[in-house]
């Protein structure tokens, strides 16, 4: 999805859990200013792009996270301090049919 505006986000807190856990899996809280121009809404599949690998996680809307931030739970690319930036997923658009000439 093209999106005009998606700045990068910086990680104020990263939250891994054990197995047994009952909250578990990939998961990124952001400040309503920021899902909104973003087009993300609470529940919502979103890409994590991080400094070394991208990965998908559920949306939280929160305004408890500060604006510019973000609160990843169990995505493995990226550590505290570091810059991601959040792209919903694209579901409408057929993928591009590649042709070998």
């Amino acid at each position: 999805m093209s999106s005009t505006y998606n700045p990068p986000l910086r990680v104020v807190e990263l939250i891994a859990t054990r197995h047994g856990d009952a909250e578990r899996g990939p998961a990124v809280w952001l400040h309503p200013a920021e899902a909104t121009p973003r087009l993300i809404l609470d529940g919502e599949l979103v890409w994590v792009y991080g400094p070394r690998r991208h990965e998908l996680a559920t949306t939280h809307v929160d305004e408890s996270v500060p604006r510019g931030s973000v609160v990843l739970r169990d995505v493995v690319g990226a550590s505290p301090s570091e810059l991601v930036t959040i792209t919903k997923v694209d579901t409408d658009t057929p993928p591009r049919q590649e042709t070998l000439a």
